[in-house]
């Protein structure tokens, strides 16, 4: 992985949106609100967030591009506030470690699924990562060495939030000319408007109460871990090879992984190795990875 000089400010600016990324569990799990409540404030905020960016930089939506990808922006947006729905649950039932190691089966699951709707051929190489990232999760999970500390339903909701975020990946693949903040900003209301009436009828509002870091901590992972770790993420993109992108990428759940055990979540020695297997056949698999899935999306 060769950069330019001119490359090093945005291999900066994705390194550090990559490290955001990763503690947004963290704070999610601290939070002592409903999953669901948390995910909305992080879609609302956020959206606030990229509006006021778009009035300082006057660029107005292009709601011509919109219109024309709105049926898949629309499914994409809810399915992108479920899943971060998912993954706040996942955290908040197991280790963040375990969970954000969960999510990161998104990889191998995307393979799967362009093996079945792109008849892609998925080759030894691919089936080995699949096989070895499928490995490293059961390690992880602790099923077989009985793990304390990790919960089989924590890794559920987050692999499950995998698959959804393999979705949300292709259906954005295939959406036509727009530009990435137009797309984010309307899945971002997107997942509010069915976040919204979710809470209304899944939560009791009642007992919801808002008191100690509960306020900072919603605007924490609002404004850092949705508007400017995008910000930076975004801006990174069009400047850096996809291969460095991938790479990259995984900055994400080793600092997980790393601030989860000074927080007293260490993973035992199987859910190192696991751990392991888990990053390095993700990470293979989508080294020159030449389809119609590539690329990170949103997070």
């Amino acid at each position: 992985m060769i950069l330019k000089s001119n490359d090093c400010g945005a291999f900066l600016a994705l390194l550090s949106s990559m490290i955001i990324f990763g503690t947004v569990g963290i704070f999610s799990k601290y939070i002592p609100l409903p999953s669901s409540l948390i995910a909305l404030a992080r879609a609302v905020v956020g959206l606030v967030f990229l509006a006021i960016v778009m009035l300082i930089k006057r660029q107005p939506p292009n709601f011509s591009a919109i219109k024309n990808n709105l049926l898949k922006l629309t499914v994409s947006g809810a399915l992108l506030g479920i899943n971060w729905l998912l993954f706040f649950e996942a955290c908040k039932r197991t280790s963040v470690a375990s969970a954000t190691l969960s999510y990161y089966l998104a990889p191998i699951i995307l393979i799967i699924l362009a093996a079945v709707f792109f008849r892609e051929r998925i080759g030894i190489k691919k089936g080995i990562c699949i096989a070895t990232a499928l490995f490293g999760m059961v390690l992880v999970s602790g099923v077989v060495t009985n793990s304390e500390g990790v919960r089989i339903d924590g890794i559920v909701f987050g692999t499950v939030a995998a698959f959804l975020y393999a979705v949300i990946v292709l259906l954005n693949k295939s959406l036509g000319d727009i530009s990435p903040v137009d797309k984010t900003a309307f899945q971002f209301a997107v997942s509010a408007i069915v976040l919204a009436p979710y809470i209304l009828i899944a939560e009791n509002l009642s007992e919801i109460s808002f008191g100690g870091l509960s306020v900072p901590f919603l605007i924490i992972i609002g404004v850092l871990h949705t508007g400017i770790a995008y910000a930076l993420y975004f801006g990174s993109c069009p400047k850096l090879p996809a291969s460095t992108l991938a790479i990259v990428s995984y900055a994400d759940p080793i600092v997980a992984i790393i601030v989860s055990s000074f927080l007293g979540e260490g993973l035992d020695t199987a859910g190192i190795i696991g751990a392991v297997l888990i990053i390095g056949a993700s990470a293979v698999s989508e080294i020159n990875f030449k389809g119609k899935v590539k690329d990170s999306e949103n997070r």
